[in-house]
């Protein structure tokens, strides 16, 4: 199993500071019983001007009016409030003069998930400026990668389960597959350059997606996906594409061969 290397997680004293204050106030919160650093900032991938992002890991009812009473400038969603599911809700804030994101995380449902995981079992749900969506597991690949700042109840992710990364590999492959035999039928013979440039970019993700769970890396957003999967070659034939039928079948028969030689390429590729 490949795993991605990351430089160590360094911040200076100011950013130190910084960061205690935060998940002070947030582990003070009701029901909050887990305060974590994720993203970049988390994973040693950040930039200076690198969003802070935080999940509040909460046990029961956990109310954003709490949040809210705070005082931190921004917007703070109702649970549910980005589009529901795993990804239930959060707040975009400003800080101390630095971009904060805060994720709610439900422990019931992130306990349900890590089963899940274990057993191979996932779900994609749509979220917002995410192209293919995002599979239940990111909440558990959250677990394996997050910086743990207050609190110990959390399950805790070693290794990427066996059976998740086969039937993950093998469901994002697939469904890259599909995603591409559908515009290659129906959208490139109509000369449809719009929904053909769609579709090859949610079939590049959906095989980011299936590159990494065959190698068992977490994947948490689709930010740096293409690069980590070795996939940014898709831009060549996304911009080399024409508005005529031909040209447009043959971009998206590029692609299915792109693609799977890059599944191909795996030590543990995906099946059917």
């Amino acid at each position: 199993m490949r795993t991605e290397k990351r430089r160590p997680v360094s911040l200076n004293a100011d950013e130190e500071k910084f960061l205690v204050h935060v998940a002070d106030r947030l582990a003070a919160l009701p029901a909050v019983r887990v305060v974590a650093l994720g993203g970049s900032r988390a994973q040693g991938t950040h930039g200076s001007g690198s969003d802070w992002d935080l999940a509040v890991y909460y046990r029961g009812d956990f109310d954003p009016e709490h949040l809210r009473a705070v005082g931190w400038q921004g917007e703070v969603s109702e649970i549910g409030g980005w589009g529901g599911g795993v990804f239930n809700g959060g707040a975009w804030l400003t800080i101390d003069g630095r971009r904060v994101d805060v994720h709610y995380r439900d422990l019931d449902v992130v306990e349900h998930e890590v089963a899940q995981a274990e057993s191979g079992r996932f779900r994609v749900e749509p979220l917002l400026f995410h192209l293919a969506g995002i599979p239940t597991y990111l909440i558990v690949a959250e677990l394996a990668v997050n910086r743990v700042l207050r609190g110990d109840d959390l399950p805790r992710i070693r290794v990427y389960p066996p059976l998740l990364r086969a039937s993950a590999s093998a469901r994002w492959y697939g469904t890259a597959r599909a995603t591409l035999a559908y515009a290659k039928s129906q959208h490139a013979p109509a000369g449809r350059l719009t929904e053909v440039a769609g579709a090859l970019a949610t079939a590049a993700m959906q095989t980011g997606h299936a590159v990494l769970a065959a190698r068992g890396e977490w994947v948490t957003n689709e930010k740096r996906l293409l690069e980590r999967a070795g996939l940014r070659g898709v831009d060549d034939l996304v911009a080399g594409m024409r508005t005529d039928p031909g040209s447009l079948v043959r971009a998206v028969s590029d692609a299915e061969a792109y693609f799977a030689a890059a599944v191909e390429s795996e030590p543990f590729p995906p099946q059917g």
